[in-house]
This record gives C-alpha cells, structure tokens and sequence, in this order.
C-alpha cells in the first residue's frame, strides 16, 4: 500500500530513535567510504546531518572495524551514541541487531529509524513524512522515492521491532520485508536516496552539483 504526502506534514519525534548502520568493511569501494569527502563533508557527516535536520535527538551509529578513524573525523551531533560491531563481517543483519539493540536499551521508543551511513542524499522531509505517516495494522513506513531508487530511511513502529530477528547476512530487512508485505506501508516522495558503493557512484553524486546537501 501507498500513500503520497503533498503537504508538509505534523512530523512527532518525541520518543523516536534513529539507528545509523555505518560498520561495513567497504571493500567494494576500497576502504573508508564513510569519511569519503563530498562537498568538503565526509559522507557520513552528510546523513548525521539530514537527521540532526530532522529534528531526530537521539541518534545510534554503529560502527565497525575501522571505528576509531570515524569516531575521530566525524562531527558527532550532540545525543549521538556509537556502538561497535565486533563481527561486522556477520553482514548488516548483525549491525541491525545491535542497532536496535542499543536503542531498545531502557525502554521501547515510540519509533526506531533505520538509516544506512552510506546514502548522503537523505533528506530531512523524507524522514519527516515517513514519521508523520500512520495506517492501522502497518508497523514499518519505507519510502518509494520517484526513480525507484533505494526504499530507505525505514521507519519501524513498536509491533514491527521482533522483524528484526528474522533479519539474516547481508541483506537486512530487505528479504524480511517481502516476506511480510501486509504491515509495510510506502510514502511516495521524489528524488532519489543512491548508495555510495564505489568511487563511480560517489563521482555521480558529486556530479549532482547543488541537489547534493
């Protein structure tokens, strides 16, 4: 099901938290694709940003081998925690878990964000419209963006957070999703939300010119 948010819509984001998935060994790209710079940002700083944006006060990054080089490069938010991955080679089902994990810690929030630390062009209103969606019996929001492009950031409301332990290898929530089409609900929005896989998708981004943040 899918619904089209065409006003700026009440957004609530008391009691919300948003996991950040940033542990990838980025091999494709050859190393250190987070603090990769694009418009004088590293790509990383360039999704804490949209977030910090979106008026998200606490926010979870996870991190993974090569934490300590992030955690010195980036511009922390205030409210931001970090965890560790220990086994990032597990696949993001692992980060996933530990993701939540930590934002579960003291209590349920009203909602978790799963955002990925790779995807620079995420913007403020799509993460907004996805909070301020609602339809009975739909636990998790994701974003049809207008070119088919990545459904991310996802928003999962409470009944949707035991999906989580279905998540397997590398996929995330991916495979578990088709699985369970019926509490999915997509929000049309325009634009695009790329992955910054390789060196070709990050010159691509950059070659965006001002669409870039």
């Amino acid at each position: 099901m899918a619904i089209s948010i065409r006003r700026r819509p009440h957004f609530p984001t008391r009691g919300v938290t948003v996991v950040v998935l940033a542990a990838g060994s980025a091999t494709r790209f050859g190393g250190a694709k987070l603090l990769a710079p694009l418009r004088g940002r590293p790509v990383l700083q360039h999704v804490l940003d949209a977030l910090t944006a979106a008026a998200l006060a606490r926010i979870v990054v996870v991190l993974g081998e090569r934490a300590e080089g992030v955690e010195a490069a980036i511009a922390w938010p205030p409210g931001t925690e970090r965890v560790r991955n220990p086994r990032p080679a597990d696949g993001l089902a692992s980060s996933l878990r530990i993701g939540v994990a930590a934002a579960r810690g003291g209590g349920d929030p009203a909602a978790i964000v799963l955002a990925l630390g790779d995807q620079p062009l995420l913007r403020p209103d799509v993460v907004r419209a996805l909070l301020a969606a609602a339809e009975p019996d739909r636990s998790v929001v994701v974003p049809r963006y207008a070119d088919g492009s990545n459904p991310n950031p996802v928003v999962l409301r409470p009944a949707a957070y035991p999906l989580v332990d279905e998540a397997t290898g590398d996929r995330g929530l991916g495979p578990v999703l088709a699985a369970h089409p019926e509490v999915v609900l997509e929000v049309e929005v325009t634009g695009s939300n790329p992955d910054v896989d390789t060196r070709d998708d990050l010159d691509r981004i950059q070659g965006a010119g001002s669409r870039v943040p």
